[in-house]
């Protein structure tokens, strides 16, 4: 069997390009005569893998030399801790709420602190993202949370919320590198890198200097401050040593296409061939506002379960596969990463075309 046009949330698609590389490599790194998966971390040589891999996310995303950049394990789970053990210094955080894992991370930090909803868009099944431009932030938050894009819905804030004056928290799993960002603006970025960057079990936070410090909450494990990871350079322990490998080449792929601002021309005119005919449609139909659409997810529904489930069966049987929507609001839903061809989005759209005809 050929490969598949894969529209998974994540874990998913990596570019071809990279995967050859790494395939290319498996058995004999460089001249090492091992994998990069059986090197010691500590080794010369793979200590020049992931310095490497750091000078380039802070290439492409133009990273201030007042952050640290981490590779952490533990995924966005640990991220939902991680943010208030070492940062609620006032036990307070304001959290802006549009979608699943927002919801996740609101609920995660309430354990530690007093946590306010200060927006949320749950009213219309998380289909848009509410007004954040004048919200009832406290004087003494210390910090306000937004999840960036919003994987499950597809939403995506294309305006920032306005903190007034308060540090920005933004988990940017599902937007990571998918176009340009002014680090500047947040106090902390994270991000899981399976949906967008690498393989699952690696997630990368960029911090600001001032926020690494000893001042954690009690009972923070060594392993969960960020500042035992910035001083040890991202090998406090063995980290997924693996997946920050092939992040790095991922990083080297967007380089070669002309950086950030190449790969959201590219996103945008992928994301416009499915909207445009989303809009266009008579029996399929997407589900969020069109000004918070996304460029990475696309939630779509024919309004009819049966007629859903029929799709999913049948585009899988044509080679486009899980394009299941997610088990909490169903539909379907096309994750078009940055490693998705636009020829994948072209033929999709051909194919609901066909179903549309045949299911009129």
């Amino acid at each position: 069997m050929g490969r598949v046009y894969n529209f998974s949330a994540g874990p998913a698609v990596l570019p071809e390009e990279v995967l050859k590389e790494a395939a290319a490599e498996m058995l004999d790194y460089k001249g090492s005569g091992m994998s990069v998966m059986e090197m010691s971390h500590r080794s010369k040589v793979y200590e020049d893998i992931i310095e490497e891999a750091e000078r380039d996310i802070r290439d492409l995303l133009n990273i201030p030399d007042n952050y640290k950049v981490l590779f952490l394990q533990g995924g966005g789970h640990t991220q939902f801790a991680m943010v208030p053990m070492n940062l609620m210094k006032n036990r307070k955080a304001d959290y802006i709420i549009t979608g699943q894992w927002a919801k996740k991370a609101f609920q995660e930090a309430k354990m530690y602190g007093d946590v306010v909803a200060v927006a949320s868009s749950e009213d219309k099944t998380f289909s848009y993202i509410p007004d954040c431009s004048d919200l009832p932030i406290r004087e003494d938050a210390d910090y306000v949370y937004i999840c960036e894009n919003n994987t499950i819905y597809g939403t995506k804030f294309k305006t920032l919320p306005n903190t007034k004056g308060k540090d920005l928290v933004a988990d940017v799993s599902s937007c990571f590198l998918s176009e340009p960002m002014d680090v500047s603006k947040y106090a902390l970025i994270w991000g899981g890198v399976q949906k967008n960057v690498g393989p699952a079990g690696l997630a990368i936070a960029i911090i600001r200097d001032d926020l690494v410090t000893d001042d954690v909450l009690e009972g923070t494990p060594s392993m969960l401050r960020y500042k035992i990871h910035a001083d040890n350079k991202s090998l406090y322990n063995t980290p997924p040593t693996y997946n920050i490998y092939i992040c790095g080449k991922v990083f080297k792929w967007i380089k070669s296409l002309g950086g950030l601002s190449a790969m959201k021309k590219r996103n945008e005119e992928k994301a416009k061939i499915l909207y445009d005919f989303l809009d266009s449609s008579k029996l399929f139909k997407g589900t969020v506002r069109k000004e918070d659409r996304s460029l990475m997810n696309v939630p779509f529904v024919t309004g009819d379960k049966e007629l859903d489930a029929k799709f999913v069966k049948e585009a899988e049987a044509n080679g486009f596969v899980n394009l299941k929507g997610h088990r909490s609001v169903g539909g379907m839903r096309a994750s078009i990463y940055n490693a998705m061809p636009k020829e994948g989005v072209e033929k999709l759209v051909e194919f609901m075309k066909k179903f549309e005809q045949e299911n009129a």
